[in-house]
């Protein structure tokens, strides 16, 4: 390994560490839910809306910081942006309301809009089509790690010291990353800014446009957006289905949770095996029909340890349909790559937000069983439509390669 390689791995394993604090920031209420009701009296759907108010604002803020890498350095930004979650953090830390905890949310949401999307479009630059799909699932081991750290420190904390606690350790871990992601901006050759002079050439609202005239991207963008929906406006309420139906304490129910991690280091780890015995058409089909067998397993469990293959089986073939959509997001508007995956990453988070307030509703009204069940049904759905979809979307680049 060259001095490059080894400088390119080393920053792609500090973005690593930066997704982490981001995906366990997004994921740190879900085990708090129930003690956040008992203490500020209110309803399963205004306590939510610590989930959604982080998802509605990091989803926003997309068209915000994707033309901002574009134009100023995508590695350099996200530095600076992991140094912004700080401020959030410590709101939370000392909210005296459930509106000022909400308020806390919000802006730890918009800074943290800037970290993962704008890595992935990094990544997007620096690595080839054919091997940036393994790259890419190399990065998404810190954020795998912080969908697991993230509920299990919710509700370690929240059972022991208090939720605050939870949020004053995130505090000072996006203070220790942003420092360390920002000094290697400074050192490290590989993270340097390609100035992009297509980028520079257009305002904001034309650089989305040219994103969103692209039928494929077009087809991308609607998928991730219902998958985020109903995939992560389920799984925010499992520790608190665990903890009412079972009497699993916070901790617990947020620990059960890291089955969902193992299921997607399972990925990780055979990455490479998968995309070349599958492709990408079958781990999207393959990836849908695994989380409907989750879903269900859950629904119908009669015991919290139907919970462990549940959570397993979703992290699996969430992973699976997740990183090819993924990848296809970093290559479906290379001049403005930071831009589109910005776009994606906004659809999903938005899709989350709309999923969390609308699973709230079903929780209520028709209990958790509905609300998996649901979940069960649509997702073999959206893996078979978008792998019918990028199967024909390879037909038509592969006849278009061809013509002279």
């Amino acid at each position: 390994m060259n001095p490059s390689d080894r400088q390119h791995r080393r920053a792609v394993t500090l973005l690593s560490l930066a997704a982490f604090a981001s995906a366990a920031s997004a994921r740190l209420c879900d085990p708090m839910l129930p003690d956040l009701a008992r203490m500020f009296m209110a309803s399963p759907e205004s306590t939510a809306q610590v989930i959604s108010s982080f998802s509605v604002a990091y989803g926003l803020l997309q068209v915000f910081f994707g033309p901002l890498g574009d134009r100023f350095g995508k590695y350099r930004l996200i530095a600076w942006t992991t140094l912004a979650c700080t401020v959030g953090s410590m709101g939370a830390v000392l909210a005296s309301s459930l509106n000022w905890l909400i308020l806390s949310r919000l802006l730890t949401g918009a800074s943290a809009a800037g970290i993962i999307p704008l890595s992935m479009a990094w990544i997007g630059d620096t690595i080839p089509y054919e091997h940036r799909q393994a790259t890419l699932a190399r990065f998404l081991a810190g954020q795998i790690v912080g969908v697991i750290g993230g509920q299990f420190i919710g509700g370690l904390f929240t059972d022991t010291l208090g939720f605050r606690w939870a949020f004053g350790f995130m505090a000072f871990t996006y203070l220790f990353v942003g420092v360390w992601v920002l000094s290697e901006s400074r050192s490290n050759e590989s993270t340097r800014h390609v100035h992009n002079d297509q980028a520079t050439k257009v305002v904001v609202f034309a650089q989305v446009l040219s994103v969103l005239r692209v039928r494929w991207a077009l087809v991308i963008l609607l998928t991730v957006f219902v998958e985020g929906m109903v995939v992560f406006g389920a799984l925010a309420f499992v520790p608190s289905y665990l903890h009412h139906r079972f009497g699993l304490s916070l901790t617990m129910a947020g620990a059960l949770m890291a089955t969902f991690g193992i299921g997607g280091f399972s990925y990780i780890l055979f990455a490479r095996q998968f995309v070349s015995n599958f492709g990408e058409v079958g781990l999207a089909k393959m990836g849908g029909f695994l989380i409907g067998v989750a879903w269900l397993l859950l629904a119908l469990g009669d015991s919290w340890r139907w919970a462990i293959p549940a959570c397993a089986l979703v992290g699996l073939g969430y992973y699976m349909l997740h990183n090819t959509l993924q990848t296809n997001a970093t290559q479906m508007a290379p001049k403005v790559r930071g831009t589109a995956v910005s776009l994606f990453a906004s659809a999903f988070f938005l899709g989350q937000s709309l999923g969390v307030v609308l699973a709230a509703v079903v929780l209520t009204r028709a209990g958790a069983g509905t609300l998996f069940a649901v979940a069960a049904l649509a997702l073999p759905g959206i893996g078979l439509a978008f792998s019918r979809a990028l199967k024909i979307h390879h037909q038509i680049s592969s006849l278009s390669s061809k013509s002279p």
